[in-house]
């Protein structure tokens, strides 16, 4: 008897994967049959995916929300629709473009018309992450050239670090008060303390 599932995909742990589901269970996708996967599009290693498509049989039914959550780039993209369409022999129904449901137009005509959107769509959605990254890219160099620092604020060191680090040396003070006199974990002081001696060298 052939099944209906579902493929969700977010790029980040940070994003939340609701809205995809929400759409899925409108269509009576059962829960044990929706596949999640939480990371980026930039690697096809995807282990939800490929158990998913281990357990896909012909006459099967996948929904996607939209066509990138099957790949990264327009090769890839038109690389798993022919396996899963040809190869697997199932149904895809790309919720956000109803043309690419391959349940209707089986005819000639329906498969040149789902072909050409694919093409187009792969293509689109290949051109906008690399718009993306394009931008992306662009707003670091204008941030930079603002002066603007990346990653973690430098964590600066107190006026009386070298007394603290006597005092400590000499068993005065308790490594757990240093810390918390600097603000600081204890990788942080021991990498800063590596930075201080040397300094402290020349």
């Amino acid at each position: 008897m052939a099944e209906i599932y579902g493929y969700v995909r977010v790029s980040s742990i940070d994003q939340n994967e609701e809205r995809q589901i929400v759409e899925l269970s409108k269509r009576n996708v059962l829960p044990k049959n929706i596949y999640i996967e939480k990371q980026s599009g930039k690697s096809f290693e995807r282990q939800q995916y490929k158990k998913l498509v281990r357990k896909l049989k012909q006459g099967d039914l996948l929904y996607i929300l939209s066509i990138d959550r099957l790949g990264r780039n327009y090769l890839e993209i038109q690389e798993q629709w022919r396996i899963l369409t040809k190869e697997k022999g199932i149904d895809i129904c790309v919720i956000d473009m109803p043309l690419l449901d391959t349940r209707n137009g089986k005819d000639l005509m329906g498969t040149f018309i789902a072909d050409l959107v694919l093409q187009i769509l792969s293509f689109v959605a290949q051109n906008e992450r690399e718009n993306i990254r394009k931008r992306q890219a662009q707003g670091i160099a204008v941030a930079k050239a603002k002066g603007v620092k990346f990653g973690r604020p430098e964590i600066m060191l107190p006026e009386n670090f070298g007394e603290l680090v006597r005092e400590w040396e000499k068993k005065r003070l308790p490594l757990s008060e240093v810390l918390n006199i600097c603000k600081m974990s204890e990788a942080t002081f021991y990498r800063k303390l590596r930075e201080y001696r040397l300094l402290q060298r020349k």
